[in-house]
């Protein structure tokens, strides 16, 4: 089966995914470009034998090396040469789409245009002339409208037609004026002259890249040949100087303002017709009206977030307690059929425990991210993060932040796994930086467990007040961590924040659950394995050395001395009181049996290496109100969070506490020495800002690409929230609480 590369390309919002996820359905895998933290996602497509390879380049207004998204794109078609582009354009906003389509031919790819949207377009009065439009462009022109299916068919006949012809492809030349023209021709022949870049690249188009700053042609021209780049760049500083003087403008603006000349001649050839006035209000428009109101706006998007969290947690509380449920019954079983050991321990406690813990959230994470994908595809989350630029912005921040923090958990128990993920669509390296080491402050469903069965033990009476007050407090806090970093180690000047609404439309059932498998899968499939190493790793350091033979011995004797009294115990007490008071007397010896088991288990963990460790940071930690029990359960929360509660419940001797099940735990906490609602504030405090989980640090190293950004989250997170920590514990102490 013979086999051809096409490349979806076009504008953020033009329903580039949407037609990809049409042609490929479940065909299809995600990973990254080399080199890139940029998202790749391929498919295929297979007709009359033919495949198709459909690679979904990333939405993208230009080809100027400006953001990673321009360079994975630019990249991906210098390097694969795909056998054509097919560049998705907005039917309804097509004098800006064209400008993408432009480049295309600039740069000498083969590109088909699908006009998408038609329907759209149609709704606006707008007709779209699409064989006139094809002669003019010299390309073929189809109509699709991708969210119906509709032009997919006659999309793919023309790319197979491509393939099976080898049609030839003639690269577009425009005209910039005399003296950017004159220039370009005298570079492009020094170009071609020298064979600059022209392995790779066309030599005008290098020629234009020069003129038009590109950071990374530049790079690569220097690295060639120093000597020639230096003339070229001197050529293009004489025309910006020569413009600069004459018309008060760069070659940069030059250039695109005759990009959409030439475009305009275009579209003015009959090619376009608007049947009334396009400044009147589409629905769009009215919607937005109410919607994005500087007043009313704020109020409707917390109703949304509220929705999507009473969406989330309502039907997804079924599912996780099915879940909760099978992994405790296959854990009964491996200990109803397995010998007690080791091999046992190992099983329930570091295998079936920890990655059921990590399952245990896969209905909430699906359906969180099946609410936040219909509020993607329905074009609400683009208000959202329109509305918020204002006061992200205040603090260093991008507009773009906003859905990273939501996703991390600003709404509610999401996981910083995916928000730190989502900061590839910012632009400027340094507040994506600052954007993914704050993000991990969100309250993410892993600290959700911790928080509750705090809130439980010692704010009972105050719950809902007690859990909003923690959620502001977590986005306060990032806020101005992200204030202070964009201050100090990551200063630069704040980057435009423009975003292209798109119009309000009624996602698919399809693409909703393309959508939700994607990012549902990414968690099972990047965090259950890595949290299931972390888990046995845990096991191991709270189950050896194990006691000493001497100690060990010890409650071994406690236990014979309690058996060998309790024959004589029970025959005087069934002389005196029958058989009620014999019964009594069994429920007594399984008691004092019961506490020398837990207090070997508590010496057992005193003498296990996460013991030590938890024992040894007490010194420390008491100022914030932490004895060496907490300290343990904190350091296993460096690997996961949810492993804080579980650990909490091992450390005071309850046994395989059931982290949904904490009301035991937190009867426990609220009557154990040195707890009290101070104690329990201090450790909330401390949970919410305190370093990533291992999986969200790894996430950081990959995505900030260097693990200095890593090791940074974690020693800076960690002291902040120990300092904080400290200080709500020892001003509530002094203030008596």
């Amino acid at each position: 089966m013979s086999e051809a590369t096409f490349a979806l390309a076009g504008n953020p919002n033009s329903g580039k995914t949407t037609l990809f996820n049409a042609l490929t359905g479940a065909r299809q895998h995600v990973g990254n470009y080399p080199g890139v933290t940029v998202e790749k996602k391929e498919g295929v497509y297979v007709h009359d034998g033919r495949q198709l390879k459909l690679v979904d380049l990333p939405g993208t207004y230009s080809l100027t090396a400006y953001s990673l998204e321009e360079v994975a794109a630019r990249e991906f078609l210098v390097n694969e040469k795909p056998a054509a582009v097919i560049d998705i354009v907005d039917a309804a906003n097509l004098e800006r789409n064209l400008y993408l389509t432009l480049q295309f031919m600039e740069m000498g790819v083969p590109v088909i245009v699908a006009l998408n949207m038609m329907d759209v377009a149609a709704q606006r009065g707008i007709t779209i002339d699409t064989m006139k439009l094809g002669q003019l462009l010299g390309v073929p022109v189809v109509a699709t409208v991708a969210r119906r299916g509709e032009g997919k068919t006659e999309l793919l006949q023309v790319a197979e037609r491509i393939v099976g012809d080898g049609v030839r492809h003639h690269p577009l030349d425009i005209s910039y004026g005399e003296d950017i023209d004159l220039a370009l021709m005298e570079m492009e022949q020094a170009i071609r002259g020298a064979g600059l870049l022209t392995d790779r690249y066309r030599a005008r188009w290098v020629a234009l890249k020069y003129m038009e700053t590109d950071e990374q042609i530049l790079a690569l021209g220097r690295k060639a040949n120093p000597e020639l780049s230096a003339q070229l760049e001197a050529t293009v500083q004489k025309v910006a100087d020569h413009l600069r003087a004459t018309l008060d403008l760069y070659p940069e603006a030059v250039i695109a303002d005759h990009r959409y000349g030439y475009i305009r001649s275009i579209l003015q050839q009959g090619v376009m017709g608007v049947r009334h006035d396009r400044d009147r209000l589409y629905l769009s428009d009215r919607i937005d009206k109410v919607l994005t109101n500087r007043f009313a706006g704020p109020l409707i998007m917390l109703a949304v977030i509220w929705g999507l969290y009473q969406f989330t947690f309502t039907y997804s509380e079924v599912p996780v307690a099915w879940l909760g449920s099978f992994f405790g019954w296959l854990g009964g079983l491996a200990e109803a059929f397995i010998p007690e050991g080791l091999f046992r321990s190992l099983l329930v406690s570091g295998v079936i425990d920890g990655i059921g813990g990590v399952l245990g959230f896969v209905p909430l994470i699906m359906f969180m991210f099946l609410g936040i994908s219909f509020l993607e595809d329905s074009g609400y989350m683009a208000r959202m993060a329109y509305m918020l630029d204002r006061v992200f912005r205040v603090f260093g921040l991008h507009g773009s932040s906003v859905m990273a923090f939501i996703v991390s958990g600003g709404i509610a128990g999401g996981c910083a796994v995916p928000g730190i993920m989502a900061t590839r669509t910012l632009k400027s390296p340094r507040e994506r930086l600052a954007t993914i080491l704050t993000v991990p402050f969100m309250n993410c469903g892993a600290k959700l467990p911790v928080f509750a069965l705090l809130v439980a033990a010692f704010f009972a009476s105050h719950e809902a007040m007690v859990m909003f007050g923690i959620t502001l407090v977590s986005w306060a806090g990032a806020l101005l961590v992200a204030k202070l970093l964009r201050s100090t180690v990551i200063p630069g000047e704040a980057t435009p924040f423009v975003m292209e609404l798109p119009p309000y439309r009624l996602p698919t059932f399809k693409g909703l659950l393309i959508h939700t498998w994607e990012r549902t899968w990414h968690y099972i499939r990047k965090a259950g394995t890595v949290i299931l190493g972390i888990s046995i790793v845990l096991w191991a350091l709270m189950s050896f050395p194990g006691l000493p033979e001497s100690v060990r011995q010890q409650f071994e004797n406690q236990r014979q001395a309690v058996l060998a009294a309790a024959p004589a115990t029970a025959k005087a007490i069934e002389n005196a009181g029958g058989e009620t008071a014999l019964e009594a007397s069994a429920l007594d010896l399984q008691g004092k049996l019961a506490l020398i088991d837990a207090r070997e288990a508590e010496m057992g963990l005193r003498y296990s290496v996460a013991g030590r460790i938890g024992t040894a940071l007490e010194s420390l930690s008491r100022f914030a109100g932490f004895d060496w029990r907490t300290n343990i359960a904190l350091v296993g929360g460096f690997a996961a969070k949810e492993v804080v509660v579980s650990t909490l419940g091992t450390a005071y001797s309850l046994g395989d506490v059931d982290p949904e099940e904490t009301g035991s735990l937190a009867n426990k906490l609220a009557a154990a020495p040195g707890w009290r609602p101070l104690t329990a504030l201090s450790l909330i405090v401390f949970t919410m800002f305190y370093a990533p989980c291992f999986v969200s640090v790894v996430c950081i190293a990959r995505e900030a690409g260097s693990w200095k950004w890593a090791a940074f989250s974690v020693v800076f997170n960690t002291a902040l929230a120990f300092t904080l920590a400290v200080v709500v514990y020892q001003l509530g102490s002094l203030l008596g609480f």
